[in-house]
């Protein structure tokens, strides 16, 4: 394996040979396994880098061997493997894969597996507490859910909700890499977690996909009310559209589908609107000396600058900058 060539280089979380080491420090992050190189005789080379927020974690992570790796079953979080080089061969009860850089393995965690990686192979790996996922779950679905979330196996990722949602991780994994300021406002981070966990849900087949794609009971229109005072007076927070819901006392997507019918919008995009207007009154008396865009647009929530900026000169007919400037 090429030195450095794995991601999240500067935040490494092991480098070793000794397969013990590796299966213990590897364990510590992504749960207990045993660890078997193919061919005794060819030296493992193992590295992890890797980097953990609230609810969920990223990590990178490479052998150098060809080894049999064997979970045993956890209850508190589930792993996505993405293959960044070659195939893993990956079961899971009765399902079966062979898992490539279009094919990444969903790990439910919840029945025994077993994983056949060649030498070659580094993967990105996504890790979700379980308690998080599952609570972000019944936000959605306006319920406590019953049942163990599992997920099926094989994931495309040429399919267009997954690449929506591999675009968040690789947001995740920029920022990581380049020390950036969105991980620093706790705003952002936790959209970005939440959006993370919502495309999961909506994008992967699961035990819940039908209830989570069902029709959704109306709301009153007082709880639309109450969700557009709680976003205005808390727009600042890390507002997320499950947590509006659970306030309010509805359902995630029975919420979304109130503010459809009678405001033509989305809690989000209401959200948007008036987190704009608040950046560009902190951008108009603020500093030029002393104020920067980035801080602010973090500061309210934007965590990607580049859309940020375009959204903002669309609906003030300047950019962020002139404003500031001006």
């Amino acid at each position: 394996m090429a030195e450095q060539s794995l991601p999240l280089a500067a935040h490494l979380r092991l480098r070793t040979n000794d397969v013990d080491e590796a299966c213990r420090l590897v364990g510590n992050d992504l749960g207990v396994h045993g660890l078997r190189p193919v061919n005794p005789e060819i030296r493992l080379d193992a590295r992890m880098n890797g980097v953990a927020f609230d609810g969920v974690g990223l990590y990178s992570l490479g052998y150098g061997a060809e080894v049999l790796i064997t979970p045993q079953p956890v209850d508190s979080y589930l792993l996505v493997e993405i293959p960044l080089t070659g195939a893993a061969e990956v079961s899971h009860g009765r399902e079966r894969i062979v898992a490539t850089p279009e094919l990444a393995s969903v790990l439910s965690l919840t029945r025994p597996m077993c994983m056949r990686w060649p030498s070659g192979l580094e993967s990105l790996i996504v890790r979700f507490e379980r308690a998080a996922l599952e609570a972000h779950l019944g936000k959605l679905m306006g319920r406590t859910p019953r049942r163990p979330l599992t997920f099926s196996l094989g994931m495309d990722l040429t399919r267009p909700p997954v690449r929506s949602w591999l675009s968040v991780v690789e947001l995740l994994r920029r920022e990581a890499e380049t020390g950036g300021a969105m991980l620093e406002q706790p705003v952002a981070l936790r959209q970005l977690e939440g959006l993370l966990m919502t495309q999961l849900l909506l994008a992967q087949p699961s035990n819940y996909s039908e209830a989570l794609s069902g029709a959704q009971p109306r709301v009153a229109p007082t709880a639309v009310e109450r969700a557009v005072e709680l976003i205005e007076a808390r727009a600042a927070e890390p507002l997320t559209v499950e947590g509006i819901a659970e306030a309010v006392g509805v359902g995630a997507r029975a919420l979304q589908e109130g503010f459809r019918r009678q405001l033509e919008t989305t809690p989000m995009s209401y959200l948007r609107e008036v987190r704009l207007d608040r950046v560009r009154a902190e951008l108009t008396i603020g500093d030029p000396g002393a104020t920067t865009v980035t801080d602010v647009a973090y500061r309210w929530g934007f965590v990607h600058l580049g859309r940020f900026a375009l959204t903002y000169r669309r609906r003030f007919g300047e950019s962020p900058s002139e404003t500031l400037r001006r």
